[in-house]
This record gives structure tokens, sequence and C-alpha cells, in this order.
């Protein structure tokens, strides 16, 4: 049977109005033309035109916020306007992108990848082209946005990545020393560090062997504080450390604030310390490492831990060109404890102050608070019920344990919004619930309840509202980063995207307002609003935006030339609307060549493209800005190239020659 379809239309036909006038007046119900039928005709509800209206935003005009968000193995960033659930742009990182240009024959994706790659130095081992990105993090000035930078991880190779917001491009990457893989990556509240846990456990770097029979006593995790140079938009890895971490599956993680100021938390799974089965009868490491009813939250003294490398004591070493604290060092300084959780955790989240912590296990149908405040205490009194095989003291969970909600099946995280509430995704249930904080977020009495659910499609993962790991969160919308798709948009082949789901949290009740299919897997996002956003639109003229000074291969006007010494051939060109200069450039085979190309527009959004034939390269040059590429001209030939990015009347006419005479 059809849906009920909406009768009536007030609040449609109000919009329906000239916005000058004083008196409204309706069309004719029903009438051709009239929003109304419009609405009837297409069987809508009264919820769901009232979410059209919501959501939609008009041409030319902006998104409150901005999402960004995880493309997962794309290896890149997406950014999303809320509440319009528009695609506002692509940020590569990880992976080529040939609109960009990036890492299809400039040398600034080489020139990263190459210092990031997964075993740096290492010939036998290709430079990583793909990734999975997750986690981003936006810089943070006193717990709030500042718009200034994106943190990323990438979980297949232990690398992280800095993108500059000024230009929404990639300034950074780096190979985290003595790992293999990073999951989690978290600020502290001024972004000092950007902190990164491993996923997989590892004898140490890549090239480091160890069987797996000797697992307990040479495998080893790691916590990583980047530190980060916020004045050089740089992490320098001279001035981060490491602490050692037993062999446990560190998952995700959260930089205290406020009374939990000075100490870092992780989730660990896989405390059975399982490996597998391999093919001799054993279990696989799904059920070896979910054995024990409770899996252990790392609580880390991360203050102490700076102080330790600070005072540069030989118990600290040196190991792949980074400070490490040992295991055994970080256990005798006191550094490292443990709090008992619900087997196989993965949310780890902060309510807004500070005062507690939300973990969920995925195979328990609640969420539990933990009071940040009584597991210092417990820690400080040492009330400990025992320690763990590697002798780090685990507190009593009866000490600490600060509120316990049953949420439904499959938890995973939990958001906040400025209401005292905190929002959790359930995988199983493929819903959100929602239930309310402890003091000072509400009164005792009141404290830790569910107060709503909603339904959304299907299997969501992540999930975040604007501002949620901030001091402020902002409250209004929630997002769902949901890991099916199944019947929700058109069928496009059996590799379906992921879905967005927008819903309205500022009610009494949570809404369904829109979804947004969304390609590679997004994990977590940040929702910053549009506002803090401080974009350059034109480079300063000669911008390198690598350094976002002044380049010094930047080509003025009236300065474009080809220079030759031997086998290298330097060009300074020059494009603008709509010619390059040079058009022709002339090599031998064999001859190695850089191209510096300066984009002499002053105009918005004028932004050039150069598409090389035969070479396996693109370039996007913004206006302002120069960019070089570079390549060997192995091969005799006529090899045109043309600019890939429409810019005026004449684009079809800008192009040029590189022709490679034999040897």
């Amino acid at each position: 049977m059809p849906r009920t379809v909406l009768a009536t239309f007030p609040l449609l036909l109000l919009f329906a109005c000239r916005a000058d006038s004083t008196a409204p007046v309706a069309p004719a119900a029903g009438a051709p033309g009239s929003l109304e039928a419009l609405a009837q005709g297409r069987e809508l509800t009264p919820d769901e035109a009232r979410a059209a209206l919501e959501t939609f935003v008009p041409p030319g005009k902006y998104d409150e916020f901005v999402m960004v968000t995880s493309g997962g193995h794309s290896g890149s960033i997406y950014l999303i306007g809320i509440p319009s659930m528009r695609l506002l742009k692509e940020i590569p990182v990880y992976a080529p992108n040939s609109w960009q240009g990036w890492g299809q024959g400039d040398e600034e994706a080489s020139r990263l990848w190459k210092e990031g790659t997964f075993a740096p130095g290492n010939p036998n081992l290709p430079t990583q082209t793909w990734g999975d990105l997750h986690h981003p993090q936006l810089s943070l000035t006193d717990g709030d946005y500042d718009g200034e930078f994106v943190f990323v991880s990438d979980k297949p190779t232990g690398r992280v990545a800095v993108i500059d917001l000024r230009d929404f491009k990639t300034k950074q990457i780096v190979k985290t020393p003595n790992v293999i893989s990073d999951h989690s990556g978290v600020l502290t509240d001024d972004s000092e560090y950007f902190i990164t846990s491993t996923f997989q456990p590892a004898p140490g770097g890549p090239g480091v062997y160890a069987p797996l029979s000797e697992y307990q006593e040479k495998y080893r995790g790691a916590v990583t504080f980047h530190k980060f140079d916020r004045a050089a938009g740089r992490i320098r890895l001279d001035q981060s450390f490491q602490i050692e971490l037993p062999p446990y599956t560190q998952d995700l993680s959260v930089a205290g604030r406020g009374p939990s100021d000075g100490w870092f938390f992780i989730n660990s799974l896989n405390t059975e310390m399982a490996t597998g089965g391999d093919l001799e009868g054993k279990d696989p490491i799904e059920i070896g490492a979910s054995q024990n009813e409770m899996d252990l939250m790392h609580v880390i003294n991360w203050k102490r831990a700076e102080a330790l490398v600070a005072s540069g004591s030989p118990k600290v070493i040196t190991k792949g060109g980074i400070k490490v604290i040992p295991l055994s060092v970080a256990r005798d300084e006191g550094l490292l404890y443990f709090v008992p959780e619900s087997k196989s955790p993965h949310g780890l989240d902060l309510t807004p102050g500070g005062e507690y912590l939300i973990a969920s296990g995925k195979l328990d149908p609640h969420v539990t608070a933990y009071s940040t405040v009584a597991i210092i205490k417990a820690i400080n009194e040492k009330n400990f019920e025992k320690n763990d095989p590697f002798g780090i003291p685990i507190v009593k969970l009866d000490a600490v344990r600060a509120g316990y909600v049953e949420v439904g099946l499959g938890p995973l995280h939990t958001v906040f919004d400025n209401k005292g509430h905190g929002y959790t995704s359930l995988f199983l249930d493929s819903a959100v619930a929602q239930f309310t904080l402890g003091p000072p977020y509400n009164k005792p009495e009141d404290a830790w309840k569910l107060t709503d659910k909603i339904s959304i499609h299907y299997n969501i993962g992540h999930l975040q509202t604007p501002g949620s790991n901030t001091k402020h969160p902002r409250g209004r919308y929630l997002v769902a980063l949901n890991k099916w798709m199944v019947d929700r948009h058109t069928g496009t082949g059996p590799l379906h995207p992921q879905n967005l789901q927008l819903i309205d949290i500022s009610g009494p009740k949570m809404r369904m307002l829109s979804e947004s299919p969304i390609i590679g897997e997004p994990h977590n996002s940040h929702i910053i609003e549009s506002t803090k956003i401080a974009a350059w639109r034109v480079y300063p003229p000669g911008t390198d935006p690598a350094s976002m000074k002044p380049g010094p291969n930047a080509t003025k006007q009236g300065d474009e030339r080809i220079e030759r010494k031997g086998k290298e051939v330097h060009v300074h060109m020059v494009v603008i609307r709509s010619h390059y200069k040079p058009d022709i450039i002339r090599v031998k085979q064999g001859d190695h060549v850089t191209i510096d190309i300066t984009n002499a527009e002053s105009a918005e959004d004028a932004t050039h493209g150069f598409g090389l034939h035969g070479h396996n390269i693109t370039a996007s040059i913004d206006p302002g800005a120069t960019q070089r590429v570079e390549f060997t001209a192995s091969q005799s030939g006529v090899f045109p190239w043309y600019c890939t990015e429409f810019c005026s009347a004449l684009h079809m006419e800008m192009q040029g020659w590189l022709l490679v005479e034999p040897k």
C-alpha cells in the first residue's frame, strides 16, 4: 500500500510565499506547480518534507558546518557540508589523485611518500602508494577547534600526515619508527602532540623478525607522542618519544583534559595474546582473542613520561631515531596502569570536561562510564587487584566505575552534545542510543539513563556531532557513518558505497533528516563551523605550496627560459590564460627534465593543469602557485601536453609539445 501522503502543507506553503510579503498567500491545494502538489506527486510524508527544507542549502549559500571525514582505503580525506551533505572536496594524502595531480609526476607527493614510506631506505620494498586513512583530527587550541591543521593516521603502515587548512593540502608524511601499523591518532588540547597507538604488535619496525613462538617475549606495542611544531606546521621526530606497551592489540585512544589532564587512555583487546591458528588446528585469532571476560584499558601518565625523557635519564633509549621508554621502565617509573573493561572493546571517548571515560565492549550491551578522578585516586592509593603478565598494576574495577547503561547490541563509539547527552553507535542493532551523562551534566538521579534510540541503515560504525571531542560540543546534528548500504541507493554493482545519515538531535527525540552515499570506508570524522575555516583563495604570487612561502624556483613573467647542462634540462615555465610559455620543449632521449611551472593568475579559481602524454604526469597549479614535475625522457617521440583544468574560452588552445629526439 502507498505510504501516507501529506494532506496539508502549512510549512511548505509559508515558504512558497515571497520573502517580502506581508501576508502569506497560499496556492490552491493541489494546484499544478504548487509545493503541495509536488510533495504529493513524490509521496513525501510531512516528516520528509520538513527534513527536505531543513537540509536544503540554496544555490550560492554555504553550509553551517563542514565535516572532515576519513576516506578509509581511498587514502584521502573528504569534506562534506552539513546540513546539505554535499561533497565539497577530496584531499589526497596516501594515494594518487589524478584531478589534483597528487602523486602523478608532481615532485612534492613523490617526496612525501618517499620520506614516509613503510620501510625508509629499504630498496627491497616499494614506496607505498595506497593507504587506509583513519581518524582525522582537527587541530585544537585550548581544547577547541582552531581551523588550522588536520592530522591523520594510516593503519597499514604506521604513517601519520599533516594537512594545512590554509590550502587544504598534505604537507608532511612521517613513518612512525619501530612499529608496523598504527590505528588511533588523537591530539592534546593545544595540539602539542599528535598521539598514535599501534594496532598490530611487532618485534620492531619493518624488517625486524621474530617467530610467533616468541610473541610474548619479543613482540611489543607502542604509543608515540609525535611532537608538533605549530610555527613550522610539521611533526618533529627529534622531539618526539615513544612508550613500549605489551603485545596486546591497542585500539582507540583519547587524551585527558580538566581533571584528567596529563593522562592518556587506550583501549586494548587480545589481552590473551592469541597469534592465530595457522594450519595446525589451533583457534584463529578471532576465537583466541575472545577468551578473557575482561580486556584492559591502558592508563598512561604522559606528563611524567615527558619529564623522564626531558631529564636525559639513561633509562630512556634511542631506537629508530626516536626516544623510547622501554616497557619495564614504564612499569617501574609508574607510567603505565590498566583498568578492566568489557571484552573486545572498541570505542573509548572522553566527556567534554574530562570527567568520564565512556568505553564500549562489542560483546556487552552496555556502555561503561569510568570516573577519571577515581582512576587517578586509585592509582595514587595503589588500589590494585593484581598485575598483568608484564607486571603492570590493574586497578580495581569497582573503585573507578561511575555508570553502566544498557544501550543495545554491539556498542562501538560515543559522542556528545551540549545538553548533557552521550550518543553511542550500535553496530548489531543498527541504531544510535542517547543517554544522560553523570554530574555535572545532569543531576545524580537523572544520570546514566537511556533516553532515546533511533534506527539507522545499516551497521553503523563511527558517528560524530559538531565539536564532540572539544571542550564545547555544539549539538544540533549527528552523522552516522554506516558500514553497509544494502538497499538505500541505486544499485551500482556488488561493491556498495558506505552510507552517511544525518540526524537532528536538537529536539526531545532524534529525527532522521537525510542520507548520502560515500566512497571508501569512513573511519571517524570531526565537524567544524564553516566560519572557523580561513582558507586562502589565491596563493601570494610565486608561492611554493610545500612551504607556503615564496618558492625559490618560481618564474616571473618575462623570465621564462630553458636551461641545459649536459643531460639535465631545466624549464622555467609560466602559465596564464590561455597559453604556456614556453610551449615547445626540445630534449634528447635520456635527458632528465625538470619543469618548474608558475601560475601567474591572480583571479580566484583560475587553476591550470599540465597533462603530459606518455609520461604518466599530470599537475594541478593553483593561482599564484609554483609546481615542479620531473621525469626522464626515456622514449623518443612527440608528446603533447595540454591544460587539464578548464580555464577560459580558449582552453582548448592551451597546449604545447615535448619533442624528444632519438639518441
